[in-house]
């Protein structure tokens, strides 16, 4: 079962990875993470909007105490920092030639990645769920 229109070279196909091993799978996650920041973006701008007409924290604590803007407020914040880690990552990777700056690099990007998103997802769900207002 032979596919003519297969980029891929025989050897990667007997193997069954592409050239880059993952450079597909890191494609489709940044086209799918841009893809879902649209809607959240806009969302998120819409809102924020709105807040800053009302005029008070009382507003905000209000748009977050919402289920449904707290799920798409931690939604945002995942495919943000999700998305911005592998764009970081992509830049290094292109312009970064040392091996052991290159996974240093990986690794705060991963880590201040996880810890910034970890503290907006949880200053986020304090507010949901009214604690400390």
């Amino acid at each position: 079962m032979k596919n003519k229109n297969s980029m891929r070279t025989p050897l990667a196909r007997v193997r069954g990875i592409g050239s880059a091993k993952s450079g597909a799978r890191a494609w489709m996650a940044m086209r799918l993470s841009a893809l879902a920041l649209i809607p959240l973006s806009l969302w998120f701008a819409g809102s924020l909007v709105w807040c800053v007409q009302a005029g008070d924290r009382a507003a905000v604590t209000e748009w977050l105490h919402n289920p449904v803007s707290a799920g798409l407020m931690i939604l945002l914040l995942a495919a943000g920092f999700h998305h911005g880690a592998a764009g970081i990552k992509e830049v290094i990777e292109d312009y970064v030639h040392c091996e052991v700056t290159k996974t240093a690099s990986f690794v705060a990007i991963k880590l201040g990645a996880v810890a910034l998103a970890l503290a907006g997802v949880l200053a986020v769900l304090k507010i949901f769920l009214g604690a400390g207002a």
